[in-house]
Order: C-alpha cells, then structure tokens, then sequence
C-alpha cells in the first residue's frame, strides 16, 4: 500500500527536476576570432561548430575583436555558420570591421558591449585604394543578402561596404559606414551586452556551462607554414636544396631538404583551399622548362622565361586565393621578394665559400699528368687564345697549349672546338669568348 502512494510521488519529483538537470547540461561553445581575418582561421572555426553541433550544443558564440582580413576566409567562415544547425550569435568584444562585420552578419543575431563598432568593409588595394568596381559590388551584394535573410535593412549593410550609398541620419554619402554598439542597437542591426553573463542571459542559455576550443596542433602549424614571414624561408630553402642538388652528382640531403620545403609550402597552401593541385602541376611544369633550358638547350631562351612564368605564377595563386584583393596580391608579392632575396645572397655565399672548402669538387681525380691544371687564378691566362673542348654552356674546358682549363663563356652557347680567348680571371673562374 505504501509502495503504490510513494510510486506517484517519485515520479512528481523526477518530472519537477528534469528541467533543473536539463539546464545543468546545456552547453555553450565560445569561438574566438581574434586578430587578422586569414584563411588558417577558417578551418579552426568549421571544426568547432561542428563539435558544438556533435555534442548538441544550446549555441555557439563567436567572440569576435578583429580588424578584419582576407575576404575568402571570413566566406568559408560565413558558409561555415550557414551550414551549422546550432544557433550561432556574434558578441563584437572591441571591434569587427571588413571580414569581420561579415562574419558578425551570418550569424542568427549580433551583440555588442558598449563603446564597440562594426563595419567598414569595403575591399582594398595594397596601398589602400578602393579596390575596383567588381570585387566592390560583389562584396556589396553579400551584406546585403545577409541583412536580407535577417529581417534588416539591407541599404544599412550596404553601406559599410560602399561610400556612395546614403543612409538618412547614420551615413552621408562618399562616408563609409560603422556602426557604434548604441547605432546598431537604435537600428535594430544588434543588441548590447556588457559582459559575458549578461550575453548569456540575452540568447537564453544562464547558467550554461562553457566550452573554448583550442586550435589543435595541425591548425596551428598551417597557420605558422602560411605566415608571411615564414613562407619565404620554405620557398629559399626548397629552391637553394634543388640549386646545390643540381651541382651534386647524387641525389642528397641537399635535395631531400629542398623537396620537403617545397612540400610544406604547397602542402599547407592546399589545406588550406589557397592552393590547387592545377598549381602545384604548373609549379613542377615551370621546373622543368628550367631543367630543360639548364640541361638541354643552350642560353636562356623561350623555356627558360615559360618556366621563370609558370613558377612565379604558381606561386602567387597558391597566396591569393579565388577572391584576391590588393593586400593579398601585395602580401603574395612581399614573400616571393623576399625569398628571391635571400635565395641571391644564399647562393652567392655557396659560389664564394663552397670551392674553397671542396664541397663541390668533382670526386674523380685529374692530375697534372692527364693535361689538367687546378682551379686557381691564372692571371697569365688573360688574353690566350685557345680551343673548346667541350660544349660550354656556360661552363666546360679548353685547351691552351697543352694544358686544359676549366673555363665560363660570357653567357652565351659556345660549341666544342670553337677557337676561344681568356678575357678575364674572376678569381677561379676563367671567362673566355669566342674568337673572331
């Protein structure tokens, strides 16, 4: 009898507590998007709201304070948001101006502390020009198709991305518009929340337990692969490997360190959707116009400027991606200077040291007795004449007298057995042209 009273209580009291127990389970995902907008963050946030969606997260929150960045990240960010079925809010915690403000309008609803803006999106050059009329109208059509989808007005949007767009009482026309917190709030484009508690309590979830997503080690390390600072160095390592593996006469740590370079700066460009494999076919195309115009054919011709074309190009689609703006293009710039920067004095160390200290000799002996004569400065040489023995291109020997020398043509194409003259002694080397 006492079972049968008790057995309705108990189930009273389960059904009264499911709902504090339900609420000590809600989760809450904070994202932050900090810094420059660059394509490294675009697969770090993916990969976060689809955790949040796998662990049935109540929303997720990207925290964001950004001066903005590249356009085709904050996109794959934008799609990223789209995609995602967890409610997605946007907390402007300082700053979101360009990508950021597209970010921060993809999500179901924007907050913002006070003394925090949002906006000036219009697309650049690299020397802070107004990009042209195309890449405009087209991040243009964007923000307003998200403040379409919101229920805002999308002349509002329109405005931070175009100057010559008037909005009556916020933005005069040739001003491009950001949006104070107490602007958006007055418009309806985003409510105010002061801390994060308060954030909390506005979309619902106090009380939610809060979880932030550390980048893991493969985000982080593309990212560092892709900085600008560090891209150069993996593209002068991987050319000065295949250079001194060129100078070899087997393949070598030289050329293992070039490749893997190569490798990594291709690789991560990849993970990061920069690059395709189209580049990477057009790159190793370039090389081997080079290797042909090295090896094969004589002088620098039209194989060596295709291939000198198809490498520089390959190199700058893999920086720019599908939507470049001037600051991309500049940055894609910026690295291929600067490696070819220090490619040049890399290899000039390695031309002015590496002889002396015989790393590059040729590991068959020729003595004096075989008519060969060592690679010292042979000032009484200047002025000889004498014969080709081999094809120099540039590089081969002749003959003067009886003795064979290792000689350098000017530069250009000269066939075995055509009568030559020393014209000057550039410390080891012996620069000949032809005679006549």
């Amino acid at each position: 009898m006492m079972n049968t009273l008790l057995r309705p209580l108990a189930l009273m009291l389960v059904v009264l507590a499911a709902p504090a127990a339900a609420q000590k389970e809600r989760v809450v995902y904070r994202i932050p998007v900090t810094g420059t907008v660059e394509m490294g963050l675009a697969p770090y946030v993916d990969r976060a709201l689809r955790e949040a969606a796998e662990a049935g997260a109540a929303a997720a929150v990207l925290d964001l304070d950004t001066p903005g960045g590249r356009v085709d990240a904050a996109e794959r960010i934008s799609d990223a948001i789209a995609d995602s079925p967890v409610p997605t809010y946007a907390w402007v915690n300082r700053r979101a101006f360009s990508a950021g403000a597209l970010i921060a309008l993809s999500t179901n609803r924007v907050y913002m502390r006070p003394g925090s803006v949002m906006g000036a999106a219009t697309p650049v050059t690299g020397d802070g020009a107004r990009a042209p009329e195309k890449i405009v109208s087209a991040m243009r059509s964007e923000f307003r198709a998200l403040a379409e989808a919101r229920g805002l007005d999308p002349r509002v949007a329109e405005a931070m991305v175009d100057e010559e767009i008037e909005v009556p009482a916020l933005v005069a026309r040739g001003k491009l518009l950001s949006l104070s917190a107490a602007e958006a709030q007055r418009i309806g484009y985003a409510e105010g929340a002061e801390s994060w508690e308060v954030l909390m309590q506005r979309i619902g979830t106090p009380g939610a337990r809060v979880v932030e997503v550390p980048a893991n080690w493969a985000e982080r390390a593309v990212r560092f692969l892709t900085h600008p600072l560090v891209a150069p160095f993996l593209l002068t390592l991987g050319f000065l490997g295949l250079l001194v593996e060129m100078k070899t006469p087997s393949f070598g740590l030289a050329g293992a360190a070039g490749l893997a370079s190569l490798a990594l700066f291709f690789g991560s460009h990849l993970i990061l959707g920069l690059a395709g494999w189209e580049t990477v076919i057009l790159f190793a195309g370039g090389l081997l116009l080079l290797a042909v115009e090295a090896f094969v054919l004589p002088g620098f011709g039209v194989a060596g400027v295709l291939g000198a074309l198809a490498v520089v190009a390959s190199l700058v689609l893999s920086m720019v991606g599908r939507m470049p703006t001037g600051g991309d293009l500049l940055t894609a710039a910026g690295v291929i200077m600067a490696s070819l920067a220090m490619l040049g004095v890399a290899v000039w160390l390695l031309v002015d040291r590496l002889p002396r200290d015989g790393r590059m000799a040729l590991r068959a002996r020729t003595g004096s007795d075989e008519g060969y004569v060592s690679s010292r400065r042979r000032v009484e040489l200047v002025g000889m004449d004498g014969v080709a023995v081999t094809d120099l291109h540039p590089a081969g020997t002749a003959q003067f007298g009886d003795e064979r020398v290792d000689v350098v043509s000017e530069g250009s194409f000269v066939e075995a057995g055509t009568a030559v003259r020393v014209v000057r002694a550039d410390g080891y080397r012996h620069v000949v042209r032809p005679v006549g």
